[in-house]
Protein backbone atom coordinates (compact mmCIF):
# COMPACT_ATOMS: atom_id res chain seq x y z
CA UNK A 1 0.00 0.00 0.00
CA UNK A 2 1.26 3.48 -0.81
CA UNK A 3 2.14 5.64 2.26
CA UNK A 4 2.15 8.66 -0.21
CA UNK A 5 -0.47 10.54 0.94
CA UNK A 6 -0.24 12.52 4.59
CA UNK A 7 -2.76 13.15 7.05
CA UNK A 8 -2.18 17.36 8.48
CA UNK A 9 -3.78 18.51 11.08
CA UNK A 10 -4.03 21.27 13.37
CA UNK A 11 -3.69 24.13 10.39
CA UNK A 12 -4.90 27.43 11.10
CA UNK A 13 -7.50 28.57 9.31
CA UNK A 14 -6.00 30.89 7.13
CA UNK A 15 -3.56 28.80 5.52
CA UNK A 16 -4.18 28.49 2.01
CA UNK A 17 -2.86 25.08 -0.56
CA UNK A 18 -0.14 27.38 -1.60
CA UNK A 19 1.00 27.77 2.42
CA UNK A 20 1.45 24.06 2.28
CA UNK A 21 2.80 23.35 -1.10
CA UNK A 22 5.81 25.62 0.02
CA UNK A 23 6.21 24.30 3.24
CA UNK A 24 6.56 20.38 1.75
CA UNK A 25 8.11 20.83 -1.19
CA UNK A 26 11.33 21.42 0.82
CA UNK A 27 11.03 17.64 1.18
CA UNK A 28 10.09 16.90 -2.28
CA UNK A 29 7.62 17.05 -5.26
CA UNK A 30 4.22 18.21 -3.85
CA UNK A 31 1.59 16.36 -6.40
CA UNK A 32 -1.87 17.57 -4.09
CA UNK A 33 -3.13 19.28 -1.25
CA UNK A 34 -6.19 19.17 0.09
CA UNK A 35 -8.16 21.19 2.67
CA UNK A 36 -11.35 19.96 4.36
CA UNK A 37 -14.05 22.61 4.24
CA UNK A 38 -17.60 22.25 6.56
CA UNK A 39 -20.23 21.43 4.13
CA UNK A 40 -22.16 24.19 4.85
CA UNK A 41 -20.50 26.98 5.65
CA UNK A 42 -17.25 26.24 3.55
CA UNK A 43 -14.84 27.52 5.99
CA UNK A 44 -11.63 25.42 7.12
CA UNK A 45 -11.80 22.90 9.15
CA UNK A 46 -8.10 23.22 10.32
CA UNK A 47 -6.76 19.78 8.32
CA UNK A 48 -5.96 18.30 5.45
CA UNK A 49 -4.16 16.40 3.17
CA UNK A 50 -0.86 16.75 1.13
CA UNK A 51 0.58 13.50 -1.40
CA UNK A 52 3.98 13.47 -1.93
CA UNK A 53 5.38 12.24 -5.25
CA UNK A 54 7.15 9.02 -3.50
CA UNK A 55 6.76 7.07 -0.33
CA UNK A 56 10.61 8.55 0.76
CA UNK A 57 9.34 11.79 0.07
CA UNK A 58 6.50 11.66 2.28
CA UNK A 59 8.66 9.99 5.10
CA UNK A 60 10.94 12.73 4.54
CA UNK A 61 7.96 15.54 5.01
CA UNK A 62 6.23 14.07 7.86
CA UNK A 63 9.04 13.56 10.30
CA UNK A 64 10.45 17.06 9.24
CA UNK A 65 6.71 18.78 9.74
CA UNK A 66 5.19 17.12 12.28
CA UNK A 67 5.28 19.72 15.23
CA UNK A 68 6.67 22.47 12.99
CA UNK A 69 4.81 26.11 13.18
CA UNK A 70 2.72 27.29 10.02
CA UNK A 71 0.70 30.13 10.44
CA UNK A 72 1.16 30.24 14.40
CA UNK A 73 -0.10 26.54 14.70
CA UNK A 74 2.03 23.41 15.48
CA UNK A 75 0.96 21.11 12.80
CA UNK A 76 0.71 17.23 13.23
CA UNK A 77 1.41 15.28 10.22
CA UNK A 78 0.83 11.25 10.05
CA UNK A 79 0.38 8.89 7.88
CA UNK A 80 -3.15 9.24 6.09
CA UNK A 81 -5.05 6.49 7.03
CA UNK A 82 -7.76 5.04 3.98
CA UNK A 83 -11.07 6.14 3.93
CA UNK A 84 -13.50 4.04 5.45
CA UNK A 85 -16.77 3.35 3.20
CA UNK A 86 -19.83 4.52 5.78
CA UNK A 87 -23.39 3.93 4.73
CA UNK A 88 -25.09 6.98 3.49
CA UNK A 89 -28.28 7.81 4.84
CA UNK A 90 -29.47 10.03 7.63
CA UNK A 91 -32.30 8.98 9.39
CA UNK A 92 -36.00 10.42 8.54
CA UNK A 93 -38.40 7.90 7.62
CA UNK A 94 -40.28 9.14 3.89
CA UNK A 95 -43.68 8.03 3.80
Amino acid sequence: MSQNKLYVGNLSFNSTEDDITDAFSAYGTVTSVTLITDRETGRPRGFGFVEMSSDAEAQAAMQAMDGQELGGRNLKVNVAKPRESRPRGGGGNRW
